[in-house]
């Protein structure tokens, strides 16, 4: 068989894009292929479980678009599919004076992305968190919780109800031009497509290079630890508290979730991961060779040095996690903190060695890659898939009918 359309990762991203395809292109022959043994293996199944507004993301971006809309596309999917969810809202919070004028710059921010935010102070802020002491906060209304690996199931089932052929333990391990179409060599054999969509997270930087793009990027993995907050200590957190973000470093800081199993996570920090998945810091040569000679890593460890040293000092010493955390939530102790599963992040730098903010499409001759999904690509799911469709459709010669309905 030739298939139409290959997507190569089965992450949300991958998921929701194959889905979109089976619901867009109803005649199509499509293929997911995911190297591990299950679905969402990897980032989609490593994270808090947040529902994001898009407070932070600079104006008129991908990301900004994409959260606003993503927010309520996903919510709308959830009620659909009897997925459960809860719209808890969020605080940002100014933990000391020195920051409270900071505020203004993430509320105009959120203002600007159509969210409804609204700044308060210390009495409505206990109202709502009443263990939180802060001079200041944004509440963010809007914020939620979900097991994105629920989501991704949904998507699974959705493709394969739709006919999608959907392949876990099979590794792409290089591609082929074969006059119009791809061949696609794995650990499981080959496969023939018209057009593939590359969705590889943690390898998107691998993929690329497979067809020799002239652009070269490089993807670097970024740790994040959690701790959990011991279940007879939960009740210090209602919903979800996060730290006002650093005015330059790129990542959000600690912060407090209460999950949708009422389990409280807190983290995570961000630290330079000596391998792609490694999840308990395991260390690969390779990896780590790529990671120290990319001229990214340099460039970001040149800006960011103090904020780069705290993070990895916050993941060598649980006390100095633990007063990032009390600075959210005095009454938090170390004996309330048991360790949690990490996960990890998937950054990718430009081959100039700049860090890439927003998400990143780049189109091959019969291909389109997505290079770059972090957070809150989650939350963005859905759009990134829509908008992800809706350039293959621009592209496509035709030979299959759209599906208008």
């Amino acid at each position: 068989m030739i298939y139409d359309f290959t997507v190569v990762g089965g992450g949300i991203v991958g998921l929701s894009t194959a889905m979109t395809l089976t619901q867009r292109f109803s005649d199509a022959h499509i293929l997911v292929l995911e190297k591990e043994s299950r679905w969402a293996f990897h980032q989609s199944g490593h994270n808090s479980g947040v529902i994001h507004s898009g407070i932070y993301c600079k104006p008129g971006s991908y990301k900004a678009k994409f959260s606003r809309a993503g927010h309520d596309s996903l919510i709308h999917f959830c009620d659909e599919n009897g997925i459960p969810y809860k719209i808890c809202g969020k605080l940002v919070i100014a933990r000391n004076a020195e920051e409270a004028p900071r505020l203004e710059f993430s509320l105009q921010r959120g203002l600007a992305n159509g969210l409804n935010l609204r700044r308060i102070g210390p009495e409505e802020i206990r109202e709502i968190e009443p263990h939180v002491h802060a001079p200041a906060a944004i509440h963010v209304p809007e914020a939620g919780i979900v097991d994105y690996r629920q989501v991704c199931q949904r998507f699974v089932q959705i493709i394969a109800d739709h006919g999608g052929d959907l392949r876990l333990n099979t590794k792409v391990e290089r591609l082929r031009q074969n006059g119009s179409a791809l061949i696609v060599h794995t650990n499981n054999g080959e496969f023939e497509t018209r057009f593939l969509i590359a969705c590889a997270g943690l390898y998107a930087d691998r993929l690329q290079q497979m067809e020799r793009f002239e652009e070269k990027v490089r993807t670097l993995p970024f740790r994040g630890d959690y701790y959990d907050l011991k279940p007879q200590r939960s009740f210090l957190v209602k919903s979800l508290i996060y730290p006002l973000p650093h005015p330059i470093f790129p990542f959000l800081g600690v912060h407090l979730v209460r999950s949708l199993n009422d389990h409280v996570h807190a983290g995570p920090n961000a630290v330079l991961n000596p391998s792609r998945e490694g999840y308990d810091g395991q260390f690969n040569v390779r990896e780590f060779g790529e990671a120290v000679f990319s001229p990214g890593i340099w460039r970001f460890a040149r800006k960011y040095w103090r904020e780069g040293a705290a993070e990895m000092w916050r993941s060598l010493n649980k006390t100095a996690f633990l007063r990032a955390v009390q600075q959210l939530v005095p009454e938090i102790q170390d004996a309330d903190l048991e360790a949690s599963p990490s996960g990890i992040r998937a950054q990718t730098f430009s081959s100039d060695g700049n860090m890439m903010d927003d998400f990143v499409f780049v189109d091959g001759a019969h291909s389109i890659h997505v290079l770059n999904a972090p957070s809150p690509a989650a939350t963005c799911c859905i759009e990134i898939g829509r908008a992800v469709v809706d350039k293959v459709a621009s592209r496509y010669d035709g030979s299959i009918a759209l599906n208008q309905g």
